[in-house]
């Protein structure tokens, strides 16, 4: 069997090449993979391309945002490209008006389905999301059953950064509430995903068929987070 528990984040994210696509999830604070981002920080792979539901904030917590500050991101695709505050911008909206960054925008529940069906083997779909709009410009358009639709194509992504309460060596995932916002489809849509997990790696087989979220097919690299690790919402064990 193949050994997915890697010692370190370090160790993990070590043979990440400049110009690579990366999927980050998270939604408000839950579900962030900010060790492995602490990792990626530091190993300095630059030309990134990232995919997330937002850019980060202005301080100074790991998140998606410093490894903008840091310009390691040459592009995000993003579903929010503003700040929730217009009277204080992102670091990401300080560069993108200087054109030190390229952004492309596309609704949520469109990026959902993009990475979705990366993971699913769906070649393109239709949707009527952003007929009409800046946003569909360019695309093919299709009328069914008298309605327009616009096709969009998967995201695919070289790596995906992911973050579970539980593993097994397999690689098998479980999430808690709200971390399985983007997580579970992230993970299918990598060539190579990660997984920062928060409790200890359990034996294969330990977690219940029915409570696994994401299967260990899908998952190539494991990281427990260590005691001195990044902690977001949930409490240090």
């Amino acid at each position: 069997m193949i050994d997915k528990i890697f010692s370190s984040m370090d160790e993990a994210v070590a043979d990440i090449s400049d110009g690579s696509t990366i999927m980050f999830p998270g939604f408000g604070n839950t579900g962030i993979p900010r060790n492995l981002m602490a990792a990626l920080l530091t190993q300095g792979a630059k030309n990134l391309i990232g995919i997330s539901n937002g850019s980060g904030g202005r301080d100074d917590r790991i998140d998606i945002g410093v490894l903008v500050r840091a310009r390691q991101f040459k592009k995000l695709v993003m579903a929010f490209t503003a700040s929730p505050h217009p009277s204080r911008a992102t670091i990401f909206n300080e560069l993108y008006e200087a054109e030190e960054i390229e952004a492309e925008l596309v609704t949520q529940g469109t990026m959902a389905e993009r990475i979705r069906a990366a993971g699913a083997g769906i070649g393109a779909f239709y949707t009527p999301a952003s007929v009409g709009t800046e946003l569909a410009e360019g695309k093919e358009h299709r009328m069914i059953d008298g309605k327009e639709y616009v096709l969009e194509y998967p995201f695919h992504a070289d790596y995906a950064f992911i973050r579970a309460t539980r593993a097994d060596t397999w690689g098998n995932l479980q999430f808690t509430l709200a971390q399985r916002n983007f997580n579970p489809i992230m993970a299918m849509a990598a060539k190579t995903t990660i997984v920062e997990v928060e409790e200890d790696i359990l034996e294969a087989g330990a977690i219940d068929p029915d409570h696994v979220h994401t299967a260990g097919i899908f998952v190539d690299r494991i990281v427990k987070i260590p005691e001195d690790g990044i902690w977001d919402s949930v409490p240090q064990r």
